[in-house]
This record gives structure tokens, C-alpha cells and sequence, in this order.
């Protein structure tokens, strides 16, 4: 600490003595972040109640009473973007608090942290800063250790982690699997089966193969099951398989989400003490003496949908307004977009289906607010136990999902449902995260990070966190000057490169990069990176979306004659943030092997400044 001019030894004792006091005040809070997996924003009450005046979403009826009462304690964001739509990329934002196009991380392809431009992630900080830290659930962000013609292993991103494959592995630990039989095939390993399992409450299993070839005798196990667990699948789509609607087979507090808080429960009440976790993995309880960091990350309600029965009872006999679509809409959209429409579209199902679909969906979301209420009952008597301060930060799925929009039961798209969702901030300190406030502002899944470090007392205005994409919450709620005229993502998954940016009055995407392989040895890191910006205007399969008379995107004018200079507007500001404002891109494959493309550094200025001669009149 430096003084200017001169202090007295007196006064400097008197300071040091009152900024010792002042620390010891203001201790480090405990924090629990809490996400789920691919819940989109208004199956949650809360929400809607907000936004609508009505608890009910467009859709119908829908019940969160835990994240109800959760989000009058604290400050609700309701405008709330992740940065990619795929589990994967926006974990992998999140957790090292980069957009995709910085992190480098675009799709599920295999990352590391070895290489020299990635920086410490949030979990490393937070240990450097006083926490101890772990992880219980889906980790689901890619980051593995790099080694030569290798990558795979546990990062070692959090100090103990139990994670949700691990669970989903283990028969005492789950209710759904997919296992993969391997044997030798003339000398060599290879799989020679895939097998669906269920798993029920006296220990007993039912299984049957997913191979083409299945026996007449599995092929009667399969049909009880279906029947049994009442089974949807999303037969329209590409991936025909894929359960949308059912019911468990386990009780609430025995599936794959009920062991996760089971977990993070042991952790909690094993209090310096080893312990062996139902897989057989040694684990240490939490220290006392320490703030707690933990990642509370559900399944729920991913696929396979099927919410457990006393939770699908609740919807029992509900009817749902199935949202609309036209294949009409579908003669206007890119090429990328039609695709991602032909392996995902469920407006084949019958009415009956749909309804389903919906309805289960929804008690699946209901099923995860029964967790979280317990979860952070639990977090909270803890904290309470200790005199310790705590922060909780509930995050609405890593993405959203679209439940007929566009046609599609999916993520994976630059439309609204599949990025648009909410968050919660509970702090037992209100000064700043106040009671009952709520913030509409855009806010993305980059401010996770520096809110989270900001609140465990990190100062992440500092020059070594210049990294950070996004801004501090708290900071947020009181300083207009961090507002953002727009929100930015970017995947690379399902139908190859994809950028979008959404403001209050338009949506666009397009096609950034001309090949769908990411960097490596084929397509280099930024090779022709400016393509986006150049390539015939036919090529980059633009979509834009006038919000103020089509907010459900529908009409993609991107292409229409009095919109053709705002798309092209609009690609060139997309198209300088996501190509030349910093992007990496790396062939994960080698240690070092990546370019950064600089030819358009402060592009991302979070300023929509359209000129008003390109916007259409109404």
C-alpha cells in the first residue's frame, strides 16, 4: 500500500488497524452456482409472472414455487443470453469467461488448457483467492489435459468433482443409461453393442440393444418398457431414438439428479472428513475454516425426458398451446437453417404427442425447482451453521430449448428459445444484490465469471483480468455506463459455422466460416478468416428477423428487398466482432497451435448505431 506524502507511524497504525478490521467485517461469502441443463426461460413461474403479469408460460401451465419464493430474495435477470446455444461451447464460455470466438471454443470438439493463450478459469481462480472448490453434476465444458497425440483426463479445473457421466455409469447412482458393450473383433477392440438400460428402485434393471439387429425376445422387453414408462420418442428427426416424453423409473430423490444433490449433501455434512461416495471414489468434506465454491450443475431436464411420476402427476390432464409454425417459413431460410430443420423438425408428431412432449417437458423443469429448493435449504442451514455469508447464483439451463418453435425440439439455433433464459443472485449481504429487484437489461453468460470472482472478493478490474469478456452484475445493476445495445453467440455443431447477434429490434445470423471443420491440420487456425466479410452475399446465408412486427421469428427478411442493406449492415458489424475483434482459433490437437486474427480490434463496442436510412418503416 502506498501513502502520498507524509503519515505519521500513528495514523498508518490506525489505518492498517481499521483495514485489518474491515476485512475481517467483510468476510468471503460462501457461493453456490446452481445451472441446469437446456431449460428455457418460461418454465419457470417467476419469469413469467414478470414479464407477463401471468404465472403461466405462452405455452400453459407451469410451476417453480422453490425458484418463486428464491427470486423474491434477490434480483432477477430476465434478459439473460448465453453466448452459444450447445451444452459444450457454452460451458466452455462460461467457465473461462470468454465469448466462443476468444475461448476458441466453438462446438464439442476436445479442448485443453495447456496451450498459451488460455487463461486461468473460474474455478482456478477462486482457489488462488481463498475457496475450495468442486463440482457436482455435468461438468459438459470439453476442457481436458493435452498430451502428445492425446487429449482426455480430468483438467483438474475444480479441486473435487463428482460428475454426472460418472454417475450415469453406475447403477446405484441413476435411472437411464446408454452403455456401450466392447469385445475383439478378429484381434482387434471394437464396440460391438449399444444397450438402452432403466433402472429401478429394488435394484432390478431392464435392458435391451440398440442395434438394428435386435432379438424378437428384446424386442418384447423394449415394448413393455415403452409402455410401462409411457416412453415419446422423436421419431420425425434425425435422431429418431431421442426420448422427449415419459415417465421415470425411479422416485424423485433416486435418479441421476437426486444422486447429484445427494453428492453435493454428503459434501456438505462430512465436514473434514473422508468419505467414500457411492461410486467408490474418495472424497473430502468441505473445511469449515474455508468459503465454500461449488458448481451445482443438474441434468435436469435434458434428455431423456421423464420427470418422475409424482412430479408428471401434477400435469396430469394440462393442455398446452403448441406453438406455431408454417413449412411455408421454411422456403426463406439459408440453407443451414433448413438443415438444422430437417434433423430436428417434431411437426410430424400426432396432436396427442406434441401435447406430451410439452407437458413433460415442463414436469421435468418442475421435478428440477423441487431439487434446487433442497439444494439450497441445505446450502443455506450450512452457511447459517458456520455464521458465514453466502451468495446463490441460479442460472436457467447452459442454453435454452424449442418446444415447436421453428418446428424444431432442439438447441442449437440463433433463435430466441434456444439462447434467451434468466438467472437469480440471492446474497445474505442485500447491498448488492437487493431483494425483489429486477434487472431487464441485456446481460450474457460472459458476466458468470466476473460476477462470481466480484463477489468472492476478487478485484476484476484488475489488468490481469483484462481477459474477461463480461462485466460484474453488481456492477451492472448501478452503472448505465456497462449497458450493451446487443448480445453475441457463435456455435459450430449440427449444421456447421453459425454467428448471431440479437438487439431490442433485430436478430440476425449468418454463416461465418466458409468450411464446417474446425481448425486443425486440413483447415488451419483462421485460415481465410475474412471470408464472412467477402464471400458472396448468397454464401454466408444471412437471417434477420425485424422483432418489432415478428418477435417469434418467423419472416426471415434477410433477403427482402428493403431489409437487403440492413442484413448487410448487420453482417459487417457481426461479421468484425466475430472474425477480427480477437478471434482464436486452434487445432486442439497440438500443444500450441493456434492464430489470432486482430484486423478488426474494438469492433465489439456493445453499440447498435444502425443508420436510420436502412431501417424500414413500420
Amino acid at each position: 500500500m502506498r501513502y502520498k506524502g507524509s503519515i505519521s507511524l500513528v495514523c498508518y497504525s490506525l489505518v492498517l488497524f481499521s483495514s485489518i478490521g474491515f476485512a475481517q467485517k467483510k468476510q468471503k461469502p460462501n457461493i453456490l452456482w446452481i445451472m441446469t441443463d437446456d431449460q428455457r426461460m418460461d418454465s419457470n413461474a417467476y419469469y413469467n409472472k414478470i414479464v407477463s403479469g401471468k404465472n403461466d408460460s405462452p405455452l400453459g401451465f407451469v410451476t417453480s414455487p422453490n425458484l418463486d419464493a428464491l427470486a423474491e430474495e434477490g434480483v432477477v435477470f430476465t434478459n439473460f443470453y448465453c453466448n452459444s446455444p450447445a451444452c459444450a461451447p457454452s460451458r466452455g464460455s462460461i467457465i473461462t469467461g470468454k465469448y466462443p470466438h476468444h475461448a476458441g471454443i466453438y462446438g464439442f470438439e476436445k479442448t485443453h488448457h495447456q496451450a498459451d493463450f488460455f487463461n486461468k478459469t473460474l474455478p482456478q481462480v477462486m482457489v488462488e483467492n481463498g475457496y475450495q472448490s468442486s463440482i457436482f453434476g455435468k461438468t459438459g465444458f470439453y476442457i481436458f489435459n493435452w498430451r502428445p497425440n492425446s487429449i482426455g483426463g480430468d483438467a483438474g479445473l475444480y479441486q473435487q468433482s463428482i460428475d454426472a457421466n460418472q454417475l450415469r455409469r453406475c447403477s446405484k447412482t441413476t435411472d437411464w443409461d446408454n452403455s456401450v458393450v466392447w469385445g475383439k473383433v478378429n484381434g482387434k477392440s471394437q464396440k460391438i453393442d449399444s444397450r438402452v438400460n432403466f433402472y429401478y428402485p429394488d435394484g432390478t434393471h431392464k435392458s435391451y440393444t440398440r442395434n438394428p439387429d435386435i432379438s424378437k425376445e428384446e424386442k418384447k422387453v423394449k415394448r413393455e418398457v415403452e409402455k410401462e414408462l409411457d416412453l415419446l420418442y422423436a421419431y420425425t428427426r434425425s435422431s429418431s431414438d431421442m426420448i422427449i416424453g415419459g415417465v421415470n423409473s425411479m422416485p424423485a430423490d433416486k435418479t441421476l439428479d437426486g444422486n447429484i444433490n445427494r453428492e453435493f449433501f454428503d459434501y456438505l455434512r462430512n465436514e473434514n472428513k473422508t468419505y467414500e461416495s457411492p461410486l467408490g471414489k474418495q472424497m473430502t468434506g468441505v473445511d469449515p475454516s474455508k468459503p465454500i465454491f461449488t458448481s451445482l450443475s443438474y441434468h435436469v431436464p435434458h434428455t431423456p425426458v421423464m420427470p418422475p411420476k409424482e412430479f408428471r402427476d401434477l400435469f396430469k390432464g394440462k393442455t398446452y398451446k403448441v406453438p406455431e409454425f408454417d413449412k411455408k417459413e421454411l422456403s426463406k431460410l439459408p440453407p443451414q437453417l433448413k438443415k438444422l430443420y430437417s434433423k430436428m423438425k417434431i411437426d410430424g408428431l400426432k396432436p396427442d404427442e406434441k401435447q406430451q412432449a410439452i407437458r413433460d417437458y415442463y414436469a421435468f423443469c418442475a421435478y428440477g425447482d423441487y431439487l434446487i429448493g433442497k439444494a439450497v435449504k441445505e446450502f443455506k442451514a450450512y452457511s447459517k451453521k458456520h455464521n458465514q455469508e453466502y451468495m446463490i447464483f441460479y442460472v436457467c439451463g447452459d442454453h435454452g430449448w424449442q418446444l415447436g418453435e421453428q418446428g424444431i425440439e432442439a438447441k442449437f439455433s440463433p433463435w430466441e428459445l434456444s439462447n434467451h433464459t434468466s438467472a437469480i443472485i440471492v446474497a445474505s449481504d442485500k447491498e448488492k444484490f437487493p431483494a425483489g429487484k429486477v434487472h431487464k437489461e441485456f446481460t450474457e453468460y460472459v458476466d458468470i465469471m466476473p460476477t462470481i470472482l466480484s463477489a468472492g472478493g476478487v478485484d476484476v478490474n484488475n489488468e490481469e483480468f483484462d481477459y474477461l469478456d463480461g462485466y460484474d452484475l453488481a456492477e451492472v445493476l448501478n452503472d448505465d455506463g456497462l449497458k450493451r445495445d446487443y448480445v453475441l453467440g457463435e456455435f459450430n455443431h449440427v449444421i456447421g459455422p453459425r454467428a448471431y447477434i440479437r438487439t431490442e429490434e433485430f436478430s440476425f445470423s449468418m454463416r461465418n466460416r466458409k468450411s464446417n471443420q474446425k481448425a486443425g491440420t486440413k483447415v488451419r487456425p483462421n485460415e481465410d478468416v475474412k471470408w464472412g466479410l467477402t464471400a458472396d452475399r448468397d454464401a454466408v446465408e444471412m437471417a434477420l428477423y425485424d422483432l418489432r412486427i415478428d418477435p417469434a421469428e418467423r419472416n426471415n427478411v434477410a433477403d427482402d428487398k428493403k431489409y437487403k442493406k440492413l442484413a448487410d449492415w448487420f453482417r459487417k458489424k457481426l461479421g468484425n466482432i466475430v472474425l477480427g475483434d480477437g478471434r482464436i482459433e486452434s487445432n486442439w490437437k497440438e500443444k500450441n497451435d493456434y492464430n489470432r486474427s486482430d484486423f478488426a480490434i474494438g469492433a465489439d463496442d456493445k453499440k447498435i448505431d444502425i443508420p436510420k436510412k436502412i431501417i424500414p418503416k413500420l
